[in-house]
């Protein structure tokens, strides 16, 4: 990947996150501008080479390219609003995390501004930016994203999904739904067995490799939602997948059943509606219409 020393960026806020995208820059040879709200935070990349800019203001000025990561959508409002003068005519990158929603607002915004705009959804944590496995997502301008791809290729994988600005929000929150009912499923699981003396380091050496065998399942599931046909042979029916003996366990370990109790709803509310033979994946039906 071939480093264009003329691109100057910008990185505004030092946190976790935004250290390390902009420690990733500097790695990869990027004239690299920081600033962060509290003072101390530049320190390291400084020494590392960047360049601190004494306010957002002088940030956003060094160069054409910002790269906003601060903490929530108020935020990137609270810093930015007072620079759309100075910001128009430049690039930036988002990759604050918001909703779909805030993610469009601010599109708009910038838009409004003469701001070419693109939005990114961080799928790592900081330890994993410039590394295998790391990802971001993106939406919004197709010509920002094409020509900064050589530099958002230093953090991670980049995956753009449309000029609908909210895409790459929607498919970050969406993946991350997914990934904490897991999270708190395994947590579930790790305070039953506790009462028996078993670990959670114990209980995740089981959990790992039988959660890794079930994600094998997802494609499956995903072709009958799809299809819309939830009698199709070889499903596991609601009446079968009832998770009451899995709370009866629960309450008998003295834990709390909130986790799990949360599916069964889904489950019950199909089987009351008549649809107990029908497969698993109809649940699905339960969660696009709440009940």
């Amino acid at each position: 990947m071939t480093t264009d020393s003329s691109v100057r960026v910008s990185v505004l806020g030092l946190g976790a996150m935004g250290g390390a995208l902009a420690g990733a820059l500097v790695e990869s040879g990027y004239a690299t501008t920081v600033w962060n709200r509290s003072p101390g935070k530049a320190d390291d990349l400084v020494a590392r080479g960047a360049e601190a800019a004494a306010t957002a203001g002088d940030a956003v000025r060094s160069g054409r390219l910002v790269i906003a990561c601060l903490l929530d959508h108020d935020s990137v409002h609270e810093v930015l609003d007072p620079l759309r003068d100075e910001l128009a005519g430049r690039t930036l990158i988002n990759v604050t995390t918001t909703s779909p929603a805030q993610a469009r607002e601010f599109a708009a915004w910038a838009a409004r501004a003469g701001v070419a705009y693109l939005d990114g959804g961080i799928m790592a944590v900081p330890s994993m930016i410039g590394r295998p496995g790391s990802s971001i997502l993106y939406s919004g301008s197709a010509e920002v994203f094409h020509e900064y791809e050589p530099l958002l290729g230093v953090w991670a994988t980049s995956t753009y999904f449309g000029e609908d600005p909210g895409l790459a929000s929607l498919y970050d929150m969406a993946l991350l739904a997914g990934m904490y009912v897991m999270f708190a499923g395994f947590m579930h699981g790790a305070a039953m067995v506790a009462p028996a003396g078993v670990t959670a380091g114990e209980f995740a050496a089981r959990a790992t490799p039988w959660l890794t065998a079930m994600t094998g399942a997802l494609e499956g599931l995903a072709a009958v939602v799809d299809g819309g046909d939830y009698t199709v042979d070889g499903q596991q029916s609601l009446e079968f997948s009832s998770l009451d003996d899995l709370l009866t366990a629960s309450s008998d370990q003295g834990i709390s059943t909130e986790a799990v109790a949360m599916v069964q709803r889904l489950i019950q509310r199909q089987i009351d509606a008549g649809h107990g033979g029908e497969g698993f994946a109809r649940i699905i039906e339960s969660i696009k219409q709440p009940g």
